[in-house]
């Protein structure tokens, strides 16, 4: 009431500079990948090896399910890769176009924890809706002694909360991860206008010294963080099929 006039509520779902740049990064990931997707469909599987940007692309994927997919799940590695091939793809185009520094970049999609607290969740509801009998039997009653899970269910109340903290640990590790490199760089851009900031003669000398200095760190800081971008999507990939084989176990036999 404003006025003493009942106000319609209204639910605000306008586009956010973080929701724009999440159209953006799906846009161009739907490009990169469909237009190899578009190659594969034209051509035979004994056909020559493409070149460019398809190559490229192919590399990348081959890799990725090879290294990161197949070596943790084994057998069941074609049933999860869609989602794991997914999530490495869209964290990695996400994560450079972080880096880029004039638009459509720029936006640091993954240094924000509610982009972040997604993907754990989708990796979260995967590992516990496959999980197989023998991986909730572990969890609930576990082969440890007798006297830790009865009167006080001890093991399983510490396996039960495991549950939580390892989507816990996918969120924060790429949200910290992401959102540190960023704050230094714009830390060590800061340090000149700091410097002038204090003005008189000793400003304008320390302020004339330290922006080569923090120009050429924050240069150095961009081109660490293409490297970061590609550990931080490959380290949440493989954790996340590592989660998912830990969850696919299969029940002992005396």
């Amino acid at each position: 009431m404003v006025g003493g006039e009942l106000q319609p509520v209204c639910l605000d779902i306008s586009i956010t500079k973080t929701v724009m740049v999440l159209f953006i990064n799906a846009l161009l990931l739907l490009v990169c990948i469909l237009t190899a997707a578009r190659w594969c469909k034209k051509h035979k599987v004994d056909d020559p090896a493409p070149k460019g940007f398809v190559g490229l692309v192919h590399m990348f994927v081959m890799s990725v399910y090879n290294d990161m997919i197949k070596q943790p799940l084994g057998e069941e590695a074609p049933k999860y890769a869609p989602y794991l091939l997914t999530c490495f793809f869209f964290i990695f185009i996400t994560n450079l176009m972080g880096v880029v520094p004039f638009p459509p970049g720029g936006g640091n999609l993954t240094g924000n924890i509610t982009c972040t607290m997604f993907l754990a969740l989708c990796t979260f509801l995967i590992v516990n809706v496959t999980g197989t009998r023998a991986y909730w039997k572990e969890i609930f009653w576990g082969d440890v002694p007798w006297w830790l899970k009865v009167p006080v269910p001890l093991m399983p109340f510490i396996e039960f909360f495991g549950i939580f903290t390892k989507p816990i640990a996918l969120m924060i590790r790429l949200f910290a991860n992401m959102l540190a490199g960023h704050v230094i760089a714009i830390s060590l851009s800061c340090i000149i206008f700091i410097m002038f900031a204090l003005g008189g003669v000793m400003g304008n000398v320390l302020g004339g010294v330290m922006t080569p200095v923090s120009v050429f760190l924050s240069i150095f800081m961009m081109l660490l963080e293409v490297l970061v971008c590609y550990i931080q999507a490959m380290v949440f990939t493989m954790l996340s099929a590592v989660f998912i084989s830990m969850s696919h176990v299969k029940a002992h036999h005396a």
